[in-house]
């Protein structure tokens, strides 16, 4: 029996057209659109990318967007006076700060500037810590976001075993512990795990967050199980591809 094909971009798309028409209703009621700041600081290509279609989803759900640029030099101390009149704002609801930032910025300090109320990221500690405590409130995109795959999918994650690649604050960390609310079994793997084939080739779901272009082939992947990539990479040829060598995989797995 062929693979089903998940089609997140399709889900996005729904998920877009419902927020589109809550905002509808509150802005007939007489409230204002919710209002979303980001703050970019140079110009890398892969968070101009993200950012723009940040702004680009804030036009499809009605919300209001407001983007801050900064040049590579831009002091700390500049940044963190920023963020401070963001958390003042009552006219902005969340905002981002959009990561990687140069060298000369403490991430860490910047992040913990951020009001955890108007952390859209979730990278706050008190929404690390609230998550873990199951108090949470705003969960990073990209595990949010998978979760919400799975539940439209109508995936069964109780009892199930779930392995994860990859370790990092963004994707695989929260993802556990959405995992584990969920009552899945779950191993959380990184590039230290001994006989990593092996243990990712007993997943019922198999999550790939390591950024390494098609590296999990169908070793890694038990039969019928449910793959999600979040990779984005390039190949030889420079095409954009994920973690996981679909064209290798995608006949022994159940999505």
């Amino acid at each position: 029996m062929p693979a089903t094909l998940i089609d997140g971009k399709a889900l996005a798309t729904q998920i877009k057209a419902e927020i589109a028409q809550e905002v509808q209703q509150l802005t007939a009621e007489g409230h204002r659109p919710p209002h979303l700041a980001a703050i970019l600081v140079g110009h890398d290509g892969g968070s101009e990318t993200y950012v723009r279609n940040k702004v680009l989803a804030c036009e499809a759900c009605g919300f209001d967007s407001t983007l801050i640029r900064y040049e590579d030099d831009v002091t700390e101390a500049e940044l963190l006076q920023r963020i401070h009149q963001l958390n003042q704002d009552e006219n902005i609801d969340g905002f981002i700060v959009q990561l990687p930032l140069p060298r000369h910025i403490n991430e860490q300090r910047v992040i913990e500037a951020v009001d955890p109320r108007k952390d859209v990221d979730g990278f706050h500690p008190m929404n690390t810590g609230n998550l873990w405590n199951g108090r949470r409130q705003m969960v990073p995109c990209t595990p949010a976001g998978i979760m919400e795959i799975l539940r439209e999918y109508n995936v069964e994650l109780e009892g199930k075993t779930a392995v994860i690649i990859g370790r990092s604050n963004i994707v695989g960390k929260p993802m556990a512990q959405l995992l584990l609310e969920k009552n899945a079994t779950v191993t959380l793997t990184h590039s230290r795990t001994p006989h990593l084939a092996k243990v990712c080739s007993k997943a019922d779901v198999l999550i790939v967050a390591i950024g390494r272009a098609k590296f999990v082939t169908e070793d890694y992947v038990k039969e019928g199980a449910v793959v999600i990539d979040v990779g984005i990479n390039r190949d030889e040829e420079g095409k954009l591809c994920g973690d996981v060598d679909f064209d290798q995989v995608k006949d022994k797995v159940g999505m």
